[in-house]
């Protein structure tokens, strides 16, 4: 699994993107993937605000209106306010969207396909909202009473695309892959237009199995074998 390391060296701090990884010998290791940067303190909280503000519930969380159309986001029990996509951000999210909608259509799929407006509970304070939530058909049926759009089981596949910025990076490739992990969703993407890669990360007797597709590899779903589009038609879109 991915993560975020500072480093200090001479005062200052350093980020890198660090993974975990067993040599030839059984000993665990670390190797980095990426040097993310020096660490600017000043800009570190811009494109992801938490509100001050008191620690809610899970239950006070689905009933919580400030009288805005912002998203949040919950996480141990803060709310996170979340800002609206970039236009690569938000024309790769609908790309991806309308590919599942189409299969769904093409091998009458008994799905539901949401975009941003669908939380999933992901601890006993936590709700996340994945860019793209791919729902069983049945088990959303059975919440359309629900007053707010937050689900607790039948999440088949969730996506996020990923955003510049050390903050964002250590969100989606550790803080959401472990949520999701525990939470047990059969399948997470991470899309990558930073580094052109597409990461599937798909549960296996409860750890996820991490697989990268670049270029012209056609995306390989366990969930979804009817998806056939590459990783350079996904990062172009």
């Amino acid at each position: 699994m991915a993560y975020i390391r500072t480093k200090k060296v001479k005062g200052k701090e350093y980020q890198y993107l660090v993974e975990g990884y067993r040599d030839k010998d059984g000993k665990v290791k670390q190797r980095t993937i990426k040097y993310l940067g020096a660490v600017n303190k000043s800009k570190a909280n811009k494109s992801m605000v938490t509100t001050p503000t008191k620690k809610i519930s899970f239950e006070e969380y689905l009933s919580y209106d400030d009288g805005t159309n912002k998203r949040y986001e919950l996480v141990d029990g803060i709310l996170i306010e979340m800002p609206p996509a970039s236009f690569l951000h938000s024309d790769i999210i609908d790309f991806i969207a309308d590919c599942f909608k189409e299969i769904a259509r093409q091998y009458k799929l008994d799905i539901k396909v949401k975009t941003g407006d669908v939380g999933v509970r992901t601890g006993m304070n936590s709700s996340r909202i994945p860019d793209i939530s791919v729902i069983d058909g049945q088990v959303w049926k059975s919440y359309r009473r629900h007053k707010s759009a937050v689900i607790e089981d039948g999440l088949m596949l969730a996506v996020e695309v990923l955003s510049p910025g050390a903050e964002q990076i250590s969100r989606d490739y550790t803080d959401k892959a472990i949520e999701y992990q525990n939470t047990g969703i059969p399948e997470y993407w991470i899309v990558d237009p930073i580094e052109q890669k597409i990461t599937v990360l798909v549960l296996d007797k409860g750890s996820y199995i991490k697989t990268v597709f670049t270029k012209d590899e056609a995306i390989c779903s366990a969930t979804f074998s009817e998806f056939k589009i590459t990783a350079s038609e996904i990062l172009s879109a």
